[in-house]
């Protein structure tokens, strides 16, 4: 394919410069945008925090991270369009089960192996190959044109930041390979809203000086009782809200549009079974249909928890904790609209295939131009896996697809913009 000695070589450049870290790769970025003629911002801000929302109105102070944006200006008359994708540096470990050099892009099987390629360098690359080869064939597109490397891990939303310093176009393209492997035979137009919390409960051990407790057991108050009614009562939550709250696509995708997931639990001693904790802690996350709003959920498990408590002597005199560590809304584009049109039927000229919508990827980036700016976003990228930071190994992405990627985006870019 055409394309695919570009991308390639592009991507194996990102992958060089990874290797240095955050700022180094988005220096490299920003020599790339200037070299096809863009106008280049590249921008720190601090991304963020734990504990802190994800939404547009949550942002918060962590880490430096690093943007960079590449503009060609164009006529304000015709359609704008935004490319998005994040080259996120993220700590290199677990090596020993790789068995390519994380930063060599070796090819092997029609598989480009590298740290991140997958997660989302692969889109860095596919955008800046697209623009390279429409400028080739173009003096400029008649509509502007937005470039975007901004990251995304740790709570980073570089996208968001964009947003905030003023950027906008008319549509924007979020180039991310699906987690599902699938490739170009899908896009994500839907993306469920997630939040994320932690509760408290606290206890109290009896009064003994006796190392084993367990005789002593009734004259305390094990907080895991407390934790288990709680949990039970979430449960019950789950099951009102799946035969309450319905959306389409998450309906056709799951058989359900939303879930209360209760993950861990963290409760007393193993060294010392005999004691009782003074204190227990579990959480989990809540998924929930674009259109709903993240508030209302959070009020209803906030509810189900303080009836839960009222009915227990202890838990209402010693009322839980509830935290919300994240908190992103759902957002989903109009299928009928121009631009989730033009996208589908790019990919469906390139590949022959009608894609598929990927409804299920909760918290995807797609949302933050579709919720901050009204911007509507659709996801694609190529076919890729073994994501390290999903735990895999000799994380890929497929050459031929990102070959095909790069084909689409050129076909977006023209026929949006003119």
């Amino acid at each position: 394919m055409s394309a695919q000695p570009a991308c390639v070589g592009l991507l194996r450049g990102l992958l060089g410069a990874s290797e240095r870290g955050e700022e180094s790769t988005q220096a490299w970025v920003a020599e790339q945008f200037a070299a096809l003629g863009c106008e280049v911002d590249r921008f720190a801000y601090t991304s963020l925090g734990p504990g802190v929302g994800c939404g547009p109105a949550g942002l918060g102070a962590s880490e430096p991270r690093q943007c960079v944006v590449g503009r060609l200006p164009g006529a304000p008359d015709r359609r704008s369009l935004l490319l998005f994708a994040h080259a996120d540096c993220e700590p290199v470990a677990a090596l020993e089960r790789w068995r390519y050099p994380p930063f060599a892009g070796e090819i092997s099987a029609g598989r480009l192996h590298g740290w991140g390629v997958a997660d989302d360098l692969a889109g860095v690359a596919a955008i800046l190959a697209a623009a390279g080869a429409v400028l080739a064939e173009v003096r400029r597109p008649a509509g502007s044109l937005l470039l975007v490397s901004a990251p995304s891990k740790r709570r980073a939303r570089g996208i968001v930041e964009v947003l905030r310093r003023g950027y906008r176009a008319d549509g924007g393209v979020y180039v991310h390979p699906a987690e599902s492997e699938r490739g170009l035979a899908e896009i994500k137009a839907v993306t469920p809203g997630l939040l994320r919390f932690r509760v408290r409960v606290s206890g109290r051990p009896p009064d003994t000086r006796e190392p084993e407790q367990t005789p002593f057991a009734h004259l305390g108050v094990n907080p895991l009782d407390g934790a288990a009614r709680l949990v039970a009562a979430l449960r019950m939550v789950d099951e009102r809200r799946a035969g309450r709250v319905r959306h389409p696509a998450l309906d056709a995708a799951a058989g359900r549009s939303t879930n209360v997931h209760v993950t861990w639990l963290a409760c007393g001693d193993p060294t010392h079974p005999g004691r009782v904790a003074e204190a227990c802690e579990f959480g989990g996350s809540v998924s929930f249909p674009p259109g709903e709003r993240p508030e209302d959920v959070q009020a209803e498990v906030a509810a189900a928890l303080a009836d839960a408590a009222a009915g227990d002597p202890w838990l209402a005199a010693h009322a839980p904790t509830l935290e919300w560590r994240d908190t992103v809304p759902g957002a989903e584009v109009d299928l009928d609209d121009p631009l989730p049109r033009l996208v589908r039927a790019s990919v469906r000229e390139v590949t022959g295939v009608e894609p598929a919508i990927n409804a299920l990827h909760a918290s995807s980036d797609i949302g933050h131009p579709i919720l901050f700016a009204g911007i509507p976003t659709v996801g694609l990228g190529p076919r890729a896996g073994d994501l390290t930071q999903a735990g895999g190994a000799d994380e890929w992405v497929d050459v031929d697809d990102l070959a095909r990627t790069v084909m689409v985006l050129e076909r977006i870019i023209t026929t949006w913009c003119g």
